[in-house]
């Protein structure tokens, strides 16, 4: 199958939460679902570093700490809130509760942009949430929908580096087809 010439769109945004043994290895759990991905934006982390000898650039390195990811979305679900973002639900009233001393736990962030030959997938691994804004506007003459936005740090994962995967053209079905079933861990790299 040829390449994409063209990405456009933002579809199947799931999220998995991270968990950690005693050991330190971490697992992940199985990718749910976050419905109303409206725009997503990955900047880089890092720098660059020039070095300067002989009266000119010498040498140049760069360093990869991952991507500072915006994610636009139309709301926020309370499943979301409590499995990323540490709020509890108080089951007599089923009322969200934020605590100040909730830590977030960290998730693995999938989602894919279409393509004018297949869709890509992609899979941040390592990833910290921070706690949302809360905005919303008043009815005018329409009622235009508020979108709250998330922010995610996809830092490398400290056991080999790895930032983020995707798929390709070539990717076996297999792979391509069950990329929100389980974050997709290759056999051997």
């Amino acid at each position: 199958m040829p390449e994409n010439k063209v990405i456009y769109g933002l579809k199947n945004a799931h999220y998995a939460v991270i968990s950690e043994d005693v050991e330190g290895v971490e697992t992940y759990g199985t990718p749910i679902s976050l419905k109303g991905a409206v725009e997503i934006t990955l900047e880089p982390k890092g720098e660059q570093s020039d070095f300067y000898a002989d009266d000119t650039l010498f040498h140049t390195t760069t360093s990869n700490q991952g991507y500072e990811t915006t994610l636009t979305i139309a709301n926020i679900s309370n499943e979301f809130r409590i499995d990323v973002l540490g709020e509890i639900s108080i089951a007599t009233d089923n009322v969200l509760t934020e605590n100040a001393n909730a830590k977030p736990n960290k998730i693995a962030f999938m989602f894919e942009f279409d393509g004018d030959q297949k869709a890509v997938r992609h899979v941040l691994y390592n990833c910290t949430v921070a706690r949302p804004s809360l905005t919303s506007a008043t009815k005018t003459e329409t009622a235009e929908p508020s979108t709250q936005e998330l922010t995610l740090v996809a830092a490398p994962r400290t056991i080999d580096g790895v930032v983020k995967r995707s798929t390709t053209s070539e990717t076996p079905d297999t792979v391509y087809n069950g990329w929100y079933t389980a974050v997709y861990t290759p056999a051997v790299v």
